[in-house]
Parts: C-alpha cells; sequence; structure tokens
C-alpha cells in the first residue's frame, strides 16, 4: 500500500511554508518524493523537464529570472506550468517573478514560500516526502518501545498481547501501535512502525474495552513512531515441540527488503510475559553492542570441556 500526499498536508506539516498564491489548489497531488531545481529550465532547455516534482527555486535561480526579459520569464514560466506540477516553492523568502505567479495561476498551481535555505529547505521536503510515500505493510500485534528497542509482538488473536503490552506500560515502557502496526522502510536499514491514526494512543483489553493509554498513564507512556528492531512471536506451549534454551537459533522476518530479528516464546500458565519480552529486549540490544550470554556459555563450556579431559589424562 503506497499513500499520498498533497500539497496542503506538506503546507501544514512544514511550519515555515506559506502560500503565496493559489490557496484553492493546495489539493494537488504529490507523487513523487524526488523535488527538481529548474536551472536548466530556466535557459529553455526542457528535454528531459521532470514536471512531476515539486519545483525548488532558490537564489541561484530567482537571481537568473531577474536577468532575463519579462518576454522570456513568461514563455518560461508557462512552460513550467505543467497539469502534473504539484507546486512552486521559493526558498529564502525572496520574491517570486510576476510571470510565475500569472502562469501558476493559469494552470492552477500554488507557488509557496518559505525563509529557510534552499538545501535544508529540500532536504526537510525529502525526509517528509519520502515518509509520507513510503510502500506500508500492516502487521497484527502490538509495537512496544522497551528501553529504546522497537519490539513488535504478534500471536494468534486473544494470546495476550494486549494485556502483555499493558503491563509493560506499567512497568515504564512505551506503547506506539495496538492491534495493528503500520510498518515502513525509512532507509536500506531500518523498518518504521506507527499506528493507523484511528488507533493512536489506544489499546483494546478484552472484558475491559478500549483503554485510553495517555489518560491513563500520561505521555510519557505513548510515542507515535518507533523503528522495529525485535520481533517477539508469542505461541501456546506445545510439550511435542523442542525451543530454543540457548538463543543460539536465530530467526529473522523479511519486511520488505529488510531482515528483523525474530524470537518465538511459549505461552502457557505461570510465565510473565512481560518480564520475558523485557529481558528479551535488553539481551538483543546487549547483542548488538556485543555482548552475547550465549557465547560466554559456549566459551565456559569449552573451558569445562578442556579441564576435565586433562584431570583424566
Amino acid at each position: 500500500m503506497t499513500n499520498s500526499v498533497s500539497v496542503k498536508q506538506l503546507v501544514d506539516a512544514m511550519e515555515d511554508i506559506t502560500v503565496i498564491s493559489g490557496e484553492e489548489y493546495l489539493n494537488r497531488n504529490i507523487p513523487v518524493s524526488d523535488l527538481s531545481r529548474p536551472g536548466l529550465e530556466l535557459t529553455g532547455y526542457f528535454s528531459y523537464y521532470p514536471q512531476d516534482r515539486i519545483q525548488l527555486l532558490g537564489k541561484t535561480e530567482i537571481s537568473f529570472t531577474d536577468k532575463m526579459t519579462s518576454e522570456e520569464r513568461t514563455i518560461v514560466m508557462r512552460k513550467m506550468c505543467q497539469d502534473e506540477t504539484p507546486a512552486f516553492l521559493i526558498a529564502r523568502g525572496m520574491i517570486p517573478p510576476e510571470e510565475l505567479i500569472k502562469a501558476a495561476k493559469e494552470k492552477e498551481i500554488p507557488v509557496l514560500s518559505s525563509p529557510r535555505s534552499t538545501t535544508r529547505l529540500a532536504s526537510n521536503i525529502t525526509n517528509f516526502l519520502e515518509e509520507k510515500l513510503a510502500e506500508r505493510l500492516s502487521v497484527h500485534g502490538v509495537l512496544v518501545d522497551i528501553y529504546g528497542m522497537g519490539v513488535i509482538i504478534t500471536g494468534d488473536s486473544g494470546i495476550g498481547k494486549s494485556e502483555t503490552a499493558l503491563e509493560l506500560i506499567q512497568r515504564g515502557h512505551r506503547l506506539v501501535a495496538d492491534d495493528r502496526v503500520e510498518l515502513y522502510m525509512l532507509d536500506e536499514r531500518r523498518i518504521v512502525g506507527e499506528p493507523p491514526e484511528i488507533l493512536r494512543n489506544l489499546i483494546e483489553i478484552r472484558g475491559v474495552g478500549v483503554v485510553d493509554v495517555v489518560n491513563l498513564f500520561g505521555v510519557g507512556a505513548v510515542r507515535l513512531t518507533k523503528s522495529v528492531d525485535l520481533v517477539v512471536n508469542l505461541e501456546l506451549w506445545d510439550r511435542n515441540k523442542e525451543y530454543d534454551r540457548l538463543g543460539s537459533n536465530l530467526d529473522s522476518l523479511r519486511v520488505f527488503n529488510v531482515d528483523v530479528q525474530k524470537i518465538n516464546i511459549p505461552v502457557r500458565t505461570g510465565r510473565n510475559l512481560a518480564i520475558i519480552i523485557e529481558m528479551a529486549a535488553m539481551n538483543t540490544r546487549a547483542k548488538a553492542m556485543g555482548y552475547d550470554a550465549t557465547r560466554t556459555f559456549e566459551r565456559n563450556l569449552e573451558k569445562l570441556i578442556q579441564k576435565n579431559s586433562m584431570e583424566n589424562i
């Protein structure tokens, strides 16, 4: 699933962007996250004009237009205003050419302005659009921030995911999403999860109903997004199944093109799942920092075997 972004959403999200003209056209769609700085186009070269991008004009572009005649500016600006063009954005609070304002109105394209530098503005908008336009994947589970580790708790319906998350919240950890987690790829190595807007800050407990975590525990008990570091899958205890006892059998869940570490935890009466998941998150972080208890155990076992072998000689 891929989201769409309108120019209005961009303006609302970026506090330093204002509308110079075309406020009634802010519903135009932005299809791509890339921006265009139309330097060659100002010289009349339109063979490879990326017309479906936001056209960002900085000090260089505006200074160049000042040296053009009004007729030249009119011709170029009309060529730049295409049906697919989402918006024009002027950096550094500079004054756009009147010919641009007129041509944009003719094509119903908004013209925006920002006091920020061109480079900073391009970076901020690209980051925003990449996040909003990224491909989305909906996962059934609960996402919790545990000691800075993003942990998705998955498992069959009714196994206790939300109840476990509630206990984790009581222990000081933070809820990101309950029941459904929207995942997207932030970059080549990171997957980020967030809640659907309708479920934000809410958690459902069977027999109790929907609980507003902010009202009960305060704003410190939630966060809006979190990168995913670990998937914990809860499954009913099967006495005939062999479970990993040393943590040496590494498993992973592939999300888009990123492999996220996954562990399976058997559920049965008497097991405190919140504490187990808390320890799993801490252990995963320790491994990422180079501290692996399994390797320590294996080294100790190897030393013990060598010692016994020497004593038997």
